[in-house]
């Protein structure tokens, strides 16, 4: 299994930016992840990279976990987890599932991070393996980024 981590943060409080993925947060992330596609005008992908001249993009399922919400002494008071899977929508079998775990927790009164921790098996077993390790890893690393990007970009710009 490979591993990927990102981070972004969202100029929110911990309170707003958690109630908000909370209450839906499988169309927070379409709804994140969708919009993205929209300002590339590529509204059929929702998961998106370019890595030098080629563009790639792939229409994602999103199921999402049972989420929790722990506490702890500070910096970090609280963390709400929430465990997500995606695979691609189309030619499954040509695409890694991921499992992850996005935690939210507060940096400051009016500052909230995200962080992805996410874990993926190459697809096509041996051939995928070595075409992970040519340039899946930094695709992979690449749209898992974009996708954070775009989530906090999402509840920067809705949450309130």
């Amino acid at each position: 299994m490979n591993e990927i981590r990102s981070h972004d943060y969202v100029n929110h409080p911990y309170a707003a930016v958690r109630n908000a993925l909370v209450k839906d947060p499988a169309a927070v992330l379409r709804a994140a992840t969708n919009a993205a596609a929209a300002r590339a005008k590529d509204v059929a992908a929702a998961l998106h990279v370019n890595i030098g001249p080629l563009d790639i993009g792939a229409e994602i399922a999103v199921t999402v976990g049972e989420i929790s919400e722990q506490s702890y002494t500070p910096p970090i008071s609280r963390v709400t987890r929430i465990p997500i899977e995606w695979s691609a929508a189309q030619r499954a079998a040509l695409f890694p599932v991921m499992k992850a775990e996005l935690s939210v927790y507060p940096l400051t009164a009016t500052e909230t991070q995200l962080d992805f921790l996410g874990h993926y098996e190459p697809p096509l077993g041996i051939v995928g393996g070595a075409l992970d390790a040519m340039v899946g890893h930094h695709i992979a690393q690449a749209s898992v980024h974009r996708f954070v990007t775009d989530v906090a970009k999402y509840l920067r710009e809705h949450v309130k």
